[in-house]
């Protein structure tokens, strides 16, 4: 199906082929969310992760998604490869020489480039022994994720993705970011549709087969409102409680949704 056709509202619908050089770029991407999570520490950088990420991702060939990236004319290329957040920070962290801390939760967000298709993944993990509550977050956030692909199904609608992680993350107690959602992804980092992470069921485009989505809730302690910071990257929660952030790049196959991150 072409994109741009009228029944899948300006999603694009990927080949076979399309898909191998995503399902590429998410092994990559595996690759270094595994050796940067076994490398979190006390003491480490965030920079130090950084290096290590680009790296792994320009060893296998690949190139790093964010470095670079300029969403809009008044915004700042990003100038890291991976977007590493701590604590209250949501999302688009900048990597630099702090210092991780016992208790920390840090939040990364990888994206790698194969032969043009890019794959987008994130996690957030505790640094060392951290609180029950933040750890708690942490599950709830992945958990939600998990609830949202479970609905990644040919005949689906999209916002039966997005209330599938409102339900979870709400029960477990927490708040939904709403300003930033997931998103399309293929030959662009972002493509139609947005995928909010709230919302009534049954509405927005069918999910068809060879659609390809970037899901990822961010899960907030209080409020969901949030603040961009001065350097116009770095997302953080207006009240400063903890937040964390689960992602996975999804195909939507007849064999049902295939994670490719």
């Amino acid at each position: 199906m072409a994109a741009g056709n009228e029944d899948t509202k300006g999603i694009t619908v990927k080949s076979e082929r399309e898909l191998d050089l995503m399902r590429e770029a998410g092994s990559i991407i595996a690759e270094a969310r595994a050796a940067v999570r076994a490398a979190l520490a006390p003491g480490v950088t965030s920079l130090e992760m950084d290096a290590l990420a680009e790296e792994i991702i320009k060893k296998r060939g690949a190139i790093p998604s964010f470095k670079g990236y300029q969403p809009a004319p008044h915004m700042p290329p990003f100038p890291a490869t991976i977007c590493f957040s701590f604590n209250e920070e949501i999302v688009h962290g900048i990597p630099n020489d702090r210092k991780m801390q016992m208790g920390d939760i840090v939040s990364i967000d990888f994206g790698a480039i194969v032969e043009g298709y890019h794959g987008d993944s994130a996690f957030t993990a505790g640094v060392g022994t951290i609180s029950a509550s933040a750890q708690k977050l942490i599950d709830v956030t992945a958990e939600s994720l998990a609830e949202g692909i479970k609905k990644a199904e040919i005949g689906n609608r999209l916002t039966d993705i997005s209330n599938a992680i409102q339900i979870h993350a709400e029960s477990g107690g927490f708040a939904v970011v709403r300003e930033y959602v997931g998103h399309g992804i293929g030959r662009a980092l972002h493509e139609e549709p947005q995928i909010p992470n709230y919302g009534t069921p049954g509405r927005g485009p069918i999910l068809r087969e060879g659609m390809v989505f970037a899901i990822e809730p961010m899960l907030n302690v209080g409020t969901w409102k949030t603040k961009v910071m001065a350097d116009g990257w770095t997302i953080v929660t207006e009240d400063g409680e903890l937040s964390a952030h689960s992602e996975h790049t999804v195909a939507i196959t007849s064999k049902g949704p295939e994670v490719l991150t």
